[in-house]
């Protein structure tokens, strides 16, 4: 799977290291969940229970690399999530801080927004985004993701951001 600049993969227990990387960067994790960082432990509870096992028909998180060098710049993918009861599909997407501001979240995004409609066969798409963070927003809206309704996820308010029927 890949793009002009990019690729995606599973990602593998080699990974780790670059995987609580991410959880460590206080500015990468800011509108993630409560925005805290987690420790390297809690990272790795993480990637072995929940991020390893969630490759499932095509959907999980795959790591985002340089195709030119094969540096690791973050993950994008499409999760299961539970919005107000019902079951959605999230298009997910973070980037290391360093790779912000070159379109890689957009082409990462706008990669896996087609794959979900034209692989997996996906008729609607979400994104939970928190309100302050206006890169996530305007990344979603070059999707053309409209802004659907506030809600609380894990106890976190966010936008719902959804592309497709029900929209």
């Amino acid at each position: 799977m890949e793009t002009t600049r990019l690729m995606f993969r599973p990602y593998t227990n080699d990974d780790f290291p670059f995987f609580s990387s991410l959880w460590a960067d206080k500015d990468v994790v800011q509108f993630i969940g409560k925005g805290t960082t987690r420790t390297n432990g809690e990272a790795q509870k993480s990637f072995q229970d929940w991020l390893l096992p969630g490759y499932k028909d095509g959907r999980g998180l795959y790591v985002v690399t340089l195709k030119e060098t094969g540096q690791p710049i973050g993950h994008a993918g499409i999760v299961a999530q539970t919005i107000d009861g019902k079951k959605e599909y999230e298009l997910g997407y973070w980037l290391a801080k360093d790779h912000w501001g070159h379109g890689y979240a957009t082409e990462a995004a706008a990669f896996f927004h087609q794959y979900a409609i034209n692989t997996l066969g996906f008729h609607r798409l979400i994104c939970l985004i928190q309100e302050r963070n206006k890169r996530s927003i305007n990344v979603a809206e070059k999707l053309g993701m409209k802004f659907e309704k506030i809600t609380n996820f894990n106890a976190i308010p966010v936008h719902v951001y959804a592309w497709g029927f029900n929209c």
